[in-house]
């Protein structure tokens, strides 16, 4: 019988290396701490920042004595890489830990089925709830989704499919609305609308402001997977007698159909915090309406907004739970959009 020798592998590490890697991890460690300790540098970002240089010219040297420059060089440039990794998780590491850690505290029996109409911000934390900011994000959402979604899809069909003389002036605009702040389409919809035909706060003013924030990602997203699918399916259609939006009906659609549903779930992500229009165009209720064309609408960002105001330590309690609510929310969102998108790379392969 013959043996086949397993190939080598030049960049695995050898055991005698890795030890001698986690000897510059430990030594890196506690030269950081006697550095932070003798010097000026005080705090946490102070440790963070002393121990990557010190790792890096550390490890740098130890590559340069053991194979030379070029492995030094590489050392040098991996730890840099590493570094702005860390740079890049940390923060949003950060985030959560803090909204986790301060909003738990908030989270309690009844917050999920009471409003806040018989309690106020500063009432103890067992009074009131988030009902009301619950139901009022799921209506803002939903509008948004229901007149945002057809608008945006048609946009990208016109970009992808039709590819008329006015492609590239809708391209531009689309794109320059993505960079549109929030609080210019909450003016947009007060001087327009609210002002001059409703004159009274209502949910749906602020659902048609978070609409004209929604479709620039819906349009962007959807125009990128429809450009995804190939030529090839859309020829085969005409091919077999279809015509154009027949094919693009039966064929091109259904092909992109996961590509379409993380179009819409990053469009609620896109949307679900924001909190300029509805400050503007909501007037945050404290209890729940049914009826979103008429009356104040309590959301989630107004009901962390209001809560800081107060200024009471059950206040603050309350908005970190609210924040805690939409933090947890948005990362649901997220989450099925990547594994939608991941999906849909696996059928493609």
């Amino acid at each position: 019988m013959t043996i086949i020798p397993k190939p080598a592998k030049p960049w695995t590490s050898t055991p005698s290396a890795r030890a001698k890697e986690i000897t510059l991890f430990l030594g890196s460690i506690l030269l950081t701490v006697i550095v932070v300790q003798v010097t000026a540098f005080k705090g946490k970002l102070a440790y963070f920042f002393i121990f990557f240089l010190l790792y890096a010219l550390t490890t740098a040297i130890f590559q340069y004595s053991a194979r030379g420059m070029a492995a030094a060089k590489d050392a040098l440039v991996k730890a840099i890489v590493v570094l702005g990794a860390v740079v890049t998780v940390l923060p949003i590491a950060s985030i959560i830990f803090t909204v986790a850690s301060k909003g738990l505290p908030g989270i309690r029996p009844g917050l999920f089925t009471n409003d806040m109409s018989l309690a106020t911000s500063t009432d103890p934390l067992t009074n009131g709830g988030l009902l009301h900011a619950i139901t009022g994000t799921l209506t803002l959402v939903s509008i948004s989704l229901f007149l945002s979604v057809p608008i945006g899809i048609l946009t990208a069909l016109y970009l992808t499919e039709i590819k008329g003389r006015f492609t590239n002036p809708i391209r531009f605009l689309v794109q320059a609305m993505s960079g549109v702040p929030s609080i210019v389409a909450g003016l947009f919809i007060l001087s327009a609308v609210l002002y001059p035909i409703t004159k009274s706060y209502s949910g749906f003013m602020g659902a048609l402001a978070l609409t004209i924030l929604m479709i620039p990602t819906i349009t962007r997203t959807s125009e990128e997977v429809l450009l995804l699918i190939p030529n090839e399916l859309r020829e085969a259609g005409v091919a077999l007698g279809g015509t154009q939006w027949r094919t693009v009906a039966m064929i091109v659609l259904p092909a992109a159909r996961s590509g379409l549903v993380t179009a819409m779930i990053l469009g609620v992500a896109r949307i679900s915090g924001e909190t300029a229009p509805l400050l503007l165009l909501t007037g945050g209720g404290d209890k729940v309406n049914p009826n979103p064309f008429s009356g104040s609408l309590g959301s989630l960002p107004y009901y962390i907004w209001k809560s800081f105001n107060a200024g009471s330590p059950e206040a603050i309690t309350r908005a970190w739970a609210g924040l805690l609510v939409l933090l947890v929310v948005v990362l649901i969102l997220f989450t099925l959009a990547r594994l939608l998108t991941n999906q849909k790379m696996k059928a493609r392969k």
